[in-house]
């Protein structure tokens, strides 16, 4: 057996952008050491995005319940949910965080949107300055970790990830002062934030956020951190998790959190970097 590793971010056909069966990712979690592993389906309330209305709760909860009746001796799967956050959505957001948020285990507020709801993807980059487009995203990023409402933020600095070639000069040190800012509010909030492991296997070639971004949040003090691959294909399950720990024990981090009922517990890396 391999070391035990928790995947906190996979997708379903719950999600529009995925088309891999549940069975299929948890048949692939066993095999790839991952131990717990959270069904993160996007809940999308921007009207502009293709996924809009698509995802059904009920549908969900009888995907999970099928799946812990087939798997659940060999892996703790967890409900969860990723959240898209924007200022223009709020109110449909915080209604569906009252409605459903105490019926999951673990809950992801991601910012996918700019302005004017339009995903950023690379033609958002159109017109505007890496500061601009990042300026407007951490924003929006502060204001969801000032709500309160979700377990863990994901991929902290994704814009990197859709940059056109007119705009590949990203570089995390001139954002420095405000990530810091940020961070000063999520140790504030008892907010944590993802590692998610996607762009090592894809653009940008690493982690969202990467390394230096980890290092400016433990000097605030953070220690709260979660862990997934966004997964939309099995074969992806469990990928890059074991780096990320010793990435994240290298920056001073030396607990990723495990959750149930959207409570979560720090367990230590060095546990699972340890072979059973």
């Amino acid at each position: 057996m391999g070391n035990p590793l928790f995947d906190y971010h996979v997708h379903t056909t719950c999600s529009v952008d995925c088309v891999t069966p549940i069975e299929a990712s948890c048949q692939a979690a066993i095999e790839n050491g991952v131990t717990e592993i959270a069904f993160t389906d996007h809940v999308d309330h921007q009207p502009a995005d293709e996924g809009y209305g698509f995802y059904k709760p009920e549908v969900y909860f009888e995907s999970i319940e099928r799946v812990r009746s087939q798997f659940g001796d060999k892996l703790t799967i967890l409900a969860g949910a990723e959240v898209d956050y924007h200022d223009d959505t709020r109110p449909v957001v915080e209604k569906w965080i009252t409605t459903w948020a105490d019926k999951y285990d673990f809950i992801i507020g991601s910012v996918h949107y700019g302005n004017g709801g339009q995903i950023i993807f690379p033609e958002y980059f159109e017109g505007k300055t890496n500061d601009e487009v990042f300026a407007d995203y951490f924003a929006q990023i502060q204001r969801a970790v000032e709500t309160g409402w979700f377990d863990t933020i994901g991929h902290l600095d994704i814009p990197k990830r859709y940059m056109p070639k007119t705009h590949q000069n990203y570089d995390p040190a001139r954002y420095k002062d405000r990530l810091q800012e940020l961070f000063r509010i999520f140790v504030e909030q008892n907010q944590a934030f993802e590692i998610n492991t996607s762009g090592i296997r894809q653009r940008p070639k690493t982690s969202m956020p990467g390394p230096v971004i980890v290092e400016w949040y433990t000097e605030a003090g953070g220690t709260k951190i979660t862990t997934g691959t966004d997964s939309h294909a099995a074969q992806t399950v469990g990928a890059g998790l074991e780096t990320t720990y010793n990435m994240l024990k290298l920056c001073g981090i030396d607990t990723v959190l495990s959750y149930r009922n959207r409570k979560g517990t720090a367990v230590p890396i060095d546990g699972l970097l340890t072979r059973p």
